[in-house]
């Protein structure tokens, strides 16, 4: 469930140290060229920073992909305010890796039913790691299906389309 009324999710700290660096790490994973190592459960999200103009990179949980239509949305953990979700809102168009490919992108942000159901679905096949999530976003959940679909009204989703063909 949401938090109570008038109460705003409970936005995390970002890491700082050695958390820092382990959630980073699987940046320097893509870069080595062992992205196959993640599946398609993990990408890696080029984008550039609203500020300064430089590129930056973060990798993503994938939580729903439809392989046909050329796509993967991903949430933000840490909330709209997270830097990598700021940027992609400033410049949407961009690349991402995914294994070894690389694909030209746009992303799309969800309105809050579309995040509702794909907490949902996510949560079916994920249940452990999305009662994590929520916790971790401060959101409470009972475990049922409409308790998911009320945390990810909450949670920022984004659909990401690829073009045709990677680039490389």
């Amino acid at each position: 469930m949401r938090q109570p009324e008038g109460d705003a999710p409970h936005r995390p700290r970002l890491p700082s140290g050695w958390r820092r660096f382990a959630l980073r790490l699987p940046i320097l994973l893509f870069r080595a060229g062992l992205g196959p190592l993640f599946g398609g459960r993990f990408l890696l999200l080029h984008h550039v920073g609203r500020v300064t103009g430089a590129d930056r990179h973060v990798v993503l949980e994938v939580v729903a992909r439809d392989p046909a239509g050329g796509s993967w949305t991903v949430a933000s953990g840490f909330g709209p305010t997270a830097d990598w979700y700021r940027n992609l809102r400033r410049r949407p168009q961009t690349v991402v890796q995914v294994g070894n490919r690389h694909y030209a992108v746009d992303a799309r942000f969800l309105a809050p039913e579309e995040g509702a159901e794909i907490m949902a679905r996510y949560a079916a096949r994920h249940p452990r790691t999305a009662r994590r999530l929520c916790a971790f976003m401060g959101l409470t959940v009972d475990g049922t299906t409409a308790s998911f679909r009320e945390a990810g009204r909450a949670i920022p989703f984004v659909r990401i389309h690829a073009a045709e063909q990677h680039l490389r």
